[in-house]
């Protein structure tokens, strides 16, 4: 059974729980691979639990097919094994016809796609173990998690979220965080930042991916992105494994995983719900010309990746990242499940937003369908019924699918006509006013459909992906020298407009210009029916100098700068606080079905005329507490007739965009609002009935 077995009492095992479990005679470890001829368990002991000498620490286990397989699983039992620190992989053989799709190679050791811990480096960016391995591990000595007796997650309705999208790292290891060092970066970084959150006003964060992946991927081989560190994590090396080098002081996965649960208890004690970024459309192995084997690829490469059997077998890639994975197969389904299972069920998150989730929609052979079992089956799951489900419908080979996603009435998607109409209205493109009217009234032409509801569509102008909110204002073109790719990487598609100067400038009207269109965008989003999202740093008008794919810098690029925040905490992040705060005290803007004629009167005749760039609506509210609002995107003043008030009530300024803080805006409004308005350039206002 073994070349260097210590005397430990060896039983066939069991094919479930997939992964490593504690059974009564042991420790069970199984794993899939229908593929397979042979597969080799590899421990690596803790020193105290070995032989003395180095070279003696890692023990082999090869599985007898006659005895150590069920099925499509290899399983054993190891019984003395200690309950924690090992690390343990697989050595997986099989047949190496490439053209049928396999990519066996009985040299590497493999991460158990079903290890809920993976050990690798300790520290972020530790160039000095650039090249290390990754390793399953486990726990079984540590206590459950006390999750405490009056704890309970928030459960905010759907209608009722704001979402901050970030990333857990980027958030607060720059030194101006003022953390300290051992947890700059971390899970308990971001616990200690909450008052923050609470302050901007936020109910939601939408952490960017937190499962294991390696941030020095590029730097494997001599490339031009050998100089970037993966910062951002769209590269996933297990979909169980919190990343271990969020967890604080080099702690390890141990650590990562119970200081995860301290950082979502915390969140949820504070009334913030916790949606993860997954990537379940590719993994971090690549492609077939700089294949990076960890784990599916060496395991049973022809069940987890699409791949066209007709074209020599070549890997399939709706990702854009060289592989693209196999969703609906029956096992990559039944993985793709246990692993959405486990977050909610170890670690209580409170929702999913799927990276490229178009891919989800395609069939084994790439072919799309109508009715996507993966996704059917996530939407229809008892342990995910509570869940925020939330897609990105659209990936790399063209499948968009926005307003189209197939959702059992159950599934959000990121609306990307949102983004789109929003940037050209508010930046004076001609002809944009339906679209715009449209979109801040909850893109019925999307989502009104079977029971679907306006906060089906997640509203967003900035998500990480492209221009932060200052970049959108202040550049015309993207420029991403840095990222080492000639300027052929990022979307060149970005609706933005500089304001009349590209990038940064002195000139204090550009300058002001830049701040009202910020304010615009931010009114415009809070005040629209559907799920509002923003991103991290937005609220402190955060610059990439005009990056639009920032993944790869792990600097001031990505880092929120907390010493910027400050300086602006009077100014620009206060007006983005109390939008968020005015947003979530005023049902008006949350509507739990699509708007009727009662609730909306458009103050527009001129719907036709392109080159129109005004419009004006009042939101009616039952109790006579009506909202006014206008945007003006010409680059003229325009002088408003206001629509008379309800009987009883006098309209209030709330907000002017024009204005300087704090006049900018006033929550409780300030009266002596007349029958007109002069309303300036790019500008927006929000008057309230009272």
């Amino acid at each position: 059974m073994s070349d260097t077995t210590p005397s430990y009492k060896i039983f066939p095992g069991q094919p479930f729980p997939m992964g490593v479990s504690e059974v009564d005679n042991g420790i069970n470890f199984a794993v899939f691979s229908q593929n397979a001829t042979a597969v080799t368990l590899c421990l690596s002991l803790p020193p105290s639990e070995s032989h003395e000498n180095e070279e003696s620490r890692t023990i082999q286990m090869h599985l007898d097919p006659r005895l150590n397989k069920t099925g499509d699983i290899w399983h054993i039992c190891i019984e003395g094994l200690p309950r924690s620190n090992v690390c343990y992989g697989y050595l997986v053989d099989g047949p190496r016809d490439w053209y049928e799709g396999h990519r066996f190679d009985n040299a590497k050791v493999l991460i158990d796609p079903y290890a809920k811990l993976v050990e690798g480096r300790r520290y972020f960016g530790d160039a000095s173990q650039k090249l290390s391995n990754f390793w399953g591990t486990y726990d079984f000595d540590t206590l459950p998690f006390d999750w405490g007796n009056n704890y309970k997650p928030p459960n905010i309705p759907e209608k009722d979220l704001v979402i901050y999208e970030m990333n857990v790292r980027a958030f607060t290891v720059d030194e101006s965080s003022g953390l300290d060092t051992n947890i700059r970066g971390s899970y308990l970084g971001l616990i200690e930042k909450i008052p923050y959150l609470l302050e901007l006003g936020v109910n939601a964060v939408e952490l960017l991916p937190v499962f294991e992946f390696d941030e020095f991927e590029f730097q494997r081989r001599p490339n031009p992105r050998d100089h970037m560190v993966n910062t951002w994590g769209y590269s996933t090396i297990n979909f169980f494994a919190p990343m271990s080098r969020y967890a604080s002081g080099g702690g390890g996965p141990c650590s990562a995983s119970r200081e995860f649960k301290e950082m979502v208890k915390a969140l949820h004690d504070a009334g913030i719900e916790v949606i993860l970024d997954v990537v379940y459309n590719h993994t971090n192995e690549a492609d077939d010309a700089h294949p990076y084997t960890t784990s599916f690829r060496g395991i049973d490469n022809k069940v987890y990746y699409m791949m066209d059997l007709n074209n020599k077998g070549q890997l399939l890639n709706f990702s854009g990242c060289g592989n693209t994975l196999n969703c609906n197969h029956p096992v990559v389904m039944e993985l793709i499940l246990d692993s959405l299972r486990h977050w909610v069920s170890e670690y209580h998150v409170d929702g999913f937003r799927f990276d490229l989730a178009s891919v989800l929609c395609r069939g084994t052979d790439g072919s799309p369908l109508s009715a996507p079992p993966v996704i059917r089956a996530i939407a229809k799951d008892a342990v995910l019924s509570r869940c925020k489900l939330i897609s990105e419908p659209w990936d790399c080979g063209g499948l968009y699918l926005v307003g189209k996603f197939p959702n059992w009435d159950r599934w959000a998607e990121w609306n990307g006509k949102y983004r789109d109409d929003l940037r050209s209205f508010i930046k004076g493109d001609a002809g944009m006013k339906g679209n715009f009217a449209t979109r801040v009234a909850g893109s019925a032409d999307l989502y009104r459909v079977n029971n679907r509801k306006p906060y089906h569509g997640v509203n967003f102008i900035i998500a990480h992906d492209g221009f932060t909110l200052y970049d959108l204002v202040s550049y015309n073109s993207k420029h991403n020298d840095a990222n080492g790719e000639g300027g052929n990487d990022g979307s060149n598609d970005n609706l933005s407009w500089n304001c009349g100067f590209e990038g940064e400038t002195d000139d204090p009207g550009v300058k002001a210009l830049r701040s009202r269109q910020m304010k615009n965008f931010h009114l415009a989003l809070m005040i629209s029916q559907g799920t509002p999202m923003m991103l991290m740093g937005d609220e402190y008008a955060h610059t990439r100098y005009g990056n639009n794919n920032s993944y790869g810098h792990d600097t001031s690029l990505n880092n929120f700068q907390w010493n910027k925040m400050e300086a602006r905490r009077s100014g620009h992040f206060r007006f983005f606080s109390e939008t968020i705060k005015f947003r979530l005290t005023h049902e008006i803007f949350r509507q739990e079905n699509f708007l009727s004629n009662r609730d909306i009167t458009w103050h527009e005749d001129n719907w036709g005329n392109p080159d129109s760039k005004f419009l004006a609506f009042t939101l009616h509210d039952k109790n006579g507490g009506d909202i006014y609002l206008a945007f003006n995107a010409h680059h003229y003043f325009v002088k408003l007739s206001i629509p008379s008030p309800p009987a009883n009530r006098r309209w209030h300024r709330v907000v002017d965009t024009n204005l300087q803080s704090p006049d900018d805006i006033v929550p409780e409004g300030v009266a002596g609002v007349g029958s007109t308005y002069n309303i300036a350039p790019y500008a927006s206002i929000l008057l309230q009935a009272k």
